[in-house]
């Protein structure tokens, strides 16, 4: 930038107010400070865009990078997975037994298929006692929520 120190700056000052006229001086000054303004705003503007472009170039770079890195390891696994297919094609004479599986039992089935009381989770929530539900705060009563808001308004309204 332009190098101007206090004396620099005072003589500047003089000589504006010799030319203009301490009548038009204010005006002048303050359009010279819109002007400074306008050329500091322009100047950011394309220091952000001169930055930005060169985000967007990296961007494209690390993307073409990354794109080719993609490819070469797609390439591998697929000649791994290749490999892998031939070697177990290979060795599918080896491990062709048959195996039986045990035949599930009349009381398995049973407990498979039925859903155990107990364990679900209605009758474990109503098996909390009734002093419990009031001290904590639960529910003991099923409300729709129109009645649940009928209920608080009317409670609110006195």
């Amino acid at each position: 930038m332009i190098d101007l120190g206090v004396s620099k700056l005072a003589l500047i000052a003089v000589v504006a107010l010799v030319v203009v006229g301490p009548e038009r001086l204010p005006k002048v000054a303050r359009m010279a400070g819109n002007l400074f303004g306008r050329a500091q705003r322009y100047m950011a503007d394309v220091k952000a865009e001169v930055s930005r472009q060169m985000e967007v170039e990296e961007f494209k770079k690390f993307r073409e990078e990354s794109a080719t890195t993609l490819k070469e390891v797609e390439n591998s696994i697929h000649s791994t997975v290749q490999e892998a297919s031939s070697n177990l094609s290979d060795q599918a004479d080896i491990f062709e037994t048959s195996f039986e599986k045990p035949l599930l039992d009349e009381r398995e089935v049973l407990r498979k298929t039925m859903r155990q009381g107990r364990s679900s989770w209605g009758v474990k929530r109503a098996a909390r006692p009734m002093w419990f539900k009031r001290s904590s705060g639960l529910r003991t009563r099923v409300q729709s929520g129109a009645a649940r808001m009928k209920r608080l308004h009317h409670a609110a309204g006195k």
